[in-house]
C-alpha cells in the first residue's frame, strides 16, 4: 500500500490519538472557601487539632489530591481560614455599618444590638470562640485575633469621636462597648430576653451620656 503524501508528494506521518488530561472534578466543582467553610465548621465541631488534611478530605468525599490543588499545605490553609475569618467578622462588618448609618448615634445603637441577631450572630460566635481558644496555643492565630480586635475597637472609639467625646475617652468607651458585646456573645445563655434588653439598655445610657465633671458627685 503505498504511503500517504500531502499536496507536495511529502510523506505524512500517522499522528497518534492523544487522551484528554483526566480531570479530577472535585478538582473543578470545589473552590477554596469550600475548603475554608469546610474547615471552619471542623474548627467550631472539633476544635484546631481535628483540622487536618486527610480529616477534611473524609468528611468531604475527595481525596486529598483535591486539596492541594488549591492549597500549599494544612497552614496554607489556616492562615485563610484566619483571613476569612477577620474580612467576615470585621472588615466587611465595619464597612456595611459605614455605609448604612450616617449618624453616630443609631450607629453605637446598631453596634449594641449586634450579639443579638438571631442565627448569624449565634454563629458568628460560635467561630469567634473557637478561633479564640485556637488562638491560646497558636502564635499566628494570637496575632490574628489581637488585630481585629484592635481593628473593632478604633472603629468604635472613631464612633464615639464623631459624638464628641475626646480621643481618650473615645477609646475607653469604645473598649467597654465591645468587652459588653463579647461578653454578650459568650453567655448568651444568661438572662431571659427581657433581661438582656434591660442591660442593653442600661450599657447605652452609660456610655452615651457624658460623664460628671470632676469633683461632682453624680445624681
Amino acid at each position: 500500500m503505498p504511503e500517504p503524501t500531502d499536496t507536495l508528494g511529502r510523506p505524512v506521518r500517522a499522528r497518534s490519538a492523544r487522551k484528554p488530561a483526566a480531570t479530577d472534578p472535585a478538582r473543578t466543582s470545589l473552590t477554596p472557601e469550600d475548603w475554608i467553610q469546610a474547615a471552619t465548621d471542623l474548627l467550631v465541631d472539633q476544635g484546631i487539632d481535628s483540622v487536618r488534611v486527610d480529616v477534611l478530605s473524609r468528611r468531604m468525599g475527595v481525596t486529598r489530591g483535591s486539596f492541594y490543588w488549591h492549597f500549599r499545605d494544612r497552614e496554607d490553609l489556616l492562615r485563610s481560614v484566619l483571613r476569612a475569618w477577620r474580612s467576615r467578622a470585621t472588615e466587611q462588618v465595619t464597612a456595611r455599618f459605614e455605609r448604612d448609618h450616617r449618624d453616630p448615634r443609631e450607629l453605637v445603637r446598631e453596634l449594641f444590638l449586634l450579639p443579638f441577631r438571631g442565627q448569624s450572630a449565634e454563629r458568628a460566635a460560635r467561630i469567634e470562640l473557637a478561633i479564640r481558644a485556637w488562638a491560646r496555643r497558636d502564635d499566628i492565630a494570637r496575632q490574628a485575633v489581637d488585630e481585629a480586635d484592635a481593628s473593632r475597637i478604633a472603629y468604635i472609639a472613631q464612633v464615639f469621636s464623631a459624638l464628641g467625646f475626646g480621643i481618650a475617652e473615645a477609646r475607653q468607651r469604645a473598649f467597654l462597648l465591645y468587652a459588653y458585646e463579647v461578653a454578650e456573645s459568650v453567655l448568651r445563655q444568661q438572662g431571659s430576653p427581657a433581661q438582656k434588653a434591660e442591660r442593653r439598655t442600661l450599657m447605652e445610657r452609660l456610655l452615651l451620656a457624658p460623664l460628671p465633671a470632676e469633683g461632682l458627685a453624680p445624681r
